[in-house]
């Protein structure tokens, strides 16, 4: 317990800046920062400073390692890389143009085969491949503001700013080294001061000459329209870019009708305004089908039951006396125990942590804690979470276990260890390659030790402590007692066999969810913000109770067609989802995105194959429980002689 209290500061680290706001007094100095630069193109950050840039004047010479001023766990896992910039802002202090410094190609870093200057090429790279730069103010992102021609006209906030234009054969790459910053502000009442609402970006490419000559403090106006741009040229060597001079300008405007409580709702509405209407419209729709399945399916369900029940409990029948048939046939063999009961004890436990995880998390996103604002906040969230519901995953898997037969340490310690373990292990592989590309979302070494320590320091003694528990508690009884020779199964028809009716079962619970994947792989793989986390509650219990129902219904007639093998059927019917959402992820990579590198290809369909393993593993624990209820429910009420 102690470790964890040291621990656990370190691991949550929740996002202090921008909870509270900050007044700012006239000509006070106001940070800008740096984020990592990021593409729509491919799924890799790096960091800024990796590009040929100004960066922070230090008392060190030489090229020194910029800090990074991450806030949590989750902000280095997401990619963000928050660093100081030489950017510089005062409240209220007009700014017409401001010359950073002027960057040269080092002559060291040359490629000896062809000559071209290796920071030139990288940056070039990065322009055409479409990376935009983030810059930070008071919590707030820099966008650029388009005007939204849609349904309804309005505003539309794009994060970040590109680095430049793509070239073509006809065309050269522009580099994007003028930016005209300008800064909104609200005057709050009875309060000193002025608090920061808004912050745009303008680019302009501008030739380094006009720069070095025209840019000044002092000068009454400089507009980049007139200048030329300023290329970034490799081929040849000798006709390649010298140098490049960056420069930028702020302008403060006061917005009064923008508050400070409500200055995201900008970024919030921008986050797929093409889609809102249709977002909106899905929800409620697949809302409204699910529902009326589900009263269908319970209404069929408990009529079939009550009807089986009045046949097989009524003594006065004699046709079912002469001739069991039915789901009562099987009574002596459905609590049999199943094959690799330690393995479905494992997942199933690993599941309720994870259902315990979501639940838990999605509460605290509803209360507002896991906004957008709090970057790296939800990640944190998921693996804090997930550490401490392995209470819950080892109560479960002993209870499982228990009731197998199957009473073990070693299962519970596999509880601790498969699922993270395999998790842990493709991360690790990915973060290496990550490490290849120099990425900003490459783990590093210290991270990777808290990660470890919170795995084995924190999740597995609480998964251990869950089954102690556990394993204290009677034995699951069971209403039937189970002969000691299997009963035969007879032959099943082909749509009740177990590989059709897994493949056709999946395809209820996606449906139910499938339009809302979207937005949430929008937010994941297109760099865009997710806030609806109302409508995902919605969602999230429409696949728990889809999940439940699917293998309630399945589960049911596969007794009633005397086959008693339910417990892993159970699991795999509802748990064929994740399967879905494989397959789903193949289809939006190849109409959404738009990724051409190898690894970013990699990454994405790696990371998408452990989600689905995640959402597979916990709607198939829902299909299991929900289905146990069930069975246990039935047989209970059932009088056999």
């Amino acid at each position: 317990l102690l470790l964890l209290l040291l621990c656990l500061p370190s691991l949550l680290g929740f996002y202090l800046p921008g909870v509270a706001p900050k007044e700012y007094l006239e000509n006070e100095n106001v940070t800008i920062k740096v984020n990592s630069i990021k593409s729509v193109d491919t799924a890799i950050p790096y960091d800024y400073y990796s590009l040929m840039v100004c960066r922070p004047e230090t008392k060190q010479k030489g090229s020194v390692r910029i800090k990074s001023e991450a806030e949590n766990m989750g902000e280095i896992l997401w990619g963000d890389s928050i660093k100081p910039s030489r950017y510089l802002a005062s409240m209220k202090k007009e700014i017409t143009c401001q010359k950073l410094c002027t960057t040269k190609p080092v002559a060291s870093q040359v490629d000896k085969k062809s000559g071209v200057s290796k920071p030139l090429r990288k940056l070039k790279r990065r322009i055409d491949d479409g990376y935009r730069g983030h810059l930070i103010v008071d919590n707030l992102p820099v966008s650029e503001v388009y005007i939204w021609e849609g349904t309804e006209r309005g505003l539309y906030y794009r994060r970040g700013y590109p680095l430049g234009l793509r070239g073509n054969k006809t065309h050269p790459t522009v580099v994007h080294n003028h930016l005209a910053f300008t800064i909104k502000y609200h005057k709050p009442e009875g309060l000193p001061g002025w608090r920061i609402v808004g912050f745009e970006v303008v680019p302009y490419s501008v030739k380094s000459e006009s720069i070095d000559s025209d840019c000044k403090p002092s000068a009454d106006e400089f507009d980049p329209d007139k200048y030329p741009s300023q290329t970034v040229e490799i081929l040849p060597p000798s006709k390649s870019t010298k140098f490049i001079s960056w420069s930028y300008s702020m302008h403060w405007v006061e917005d009064p009708e923008v508050a400070w409580s409500s200055r995201w709702d900008h970024y919030l509405r921008s986050s797929d305004a093409s889609s809102a209407n249709i977002h909106w419209f899905a929800i409620v729709n697949s809302l409204m089908i699910v529902l009326c399945l589900s009263v269908m399916v319970a209404m069929i369900l408990m009529r079939a039951l009550h009807k089986d029940f009045n046949r097989y409990n009524n003594p006065d029948n004699e046709e079912e006396a002469q001739e069991e048939t039915g789901w009562k046939v099987v009574h002596a063999d459905v609590f049999r125990e199943p094959s690799y009961p330690s393995l479905l004890a494992v997942y199933v436990g690993t599941g309720s942590q994870l259902l315990g995880m979501s639940f838990i998390t999605l509460l605290f996103a509803l209360l507002g804690f896991l906004s957008p604002a709090r970057r790296g906040g939800l990640m944190t969230a998921l693996l804090v979470m997930f550490a401490l519901m392995g209470s819950v995953g080892g109560l479960v898997t002993a209870v499982l276990a228990k009731s197998f037969h199957e009473q073990s340490w070693r299962t519970i310690l596999w509880t601790g260890l498969w699922f993270p373990g395999t998790v842990f292990a493709v991360f690790f592989a990915m973060d290496l390659a990550l490490w290849a590309q120099q990425a900003a979302n490459a783990v590093p070494f210290f991270m990777l030790v808290g990660l470890i320590a919170l795995w084995f320091f924190v999740s597995i003694p609480l998964v251990f402590m869950g089954a102690a528990v556990g394993y204290k508690r009677p034995a699951i009884s069971n209403p039937q007692l189970v002969n000691q020779i299997p009963r035969q199964i007879p032959q099943q028809k082909w749509h009740m066999r177990a590989p059709v009716m897994i493949l056709c079962s999946g395809a209820v619970p996606f449906g139910a969810a499938f339009i809302e994947l979207y937005f949430i792989l929008s937010s994941l793989w297109l760099n865009k913000f997710y806030y609806v986390f109302g409508f995902f509650a919605i969602v999230f219990t429409i696949l728990i109770a889809t999940c439940a129902e699917i293998a309630i219904v399945l589960v049911y007639f596969q007794l009633l067609y005397e086959d008693y093998r339910w417990h892993w059927r159970s699991f795999m019917y509802s748990g064929s989802a994740g399967a879905y959402l494989l397959v789903y992820s193949a289809y939006y990579f190849s109409t959404s995105l738009n990724f051409h590198s190898f690894w970013s290809i990699v990454l994405y369909f790696v990371y998408m194959s452990l989600l689905s393993y995640a959402m597979a593993i916990t709607c198939g624990t829902v299909g299991f429980l929900s289905s146990a209820v069930f069975v246990r429910y039935i047989y209970s009420a059932l009088k056999v002689d």
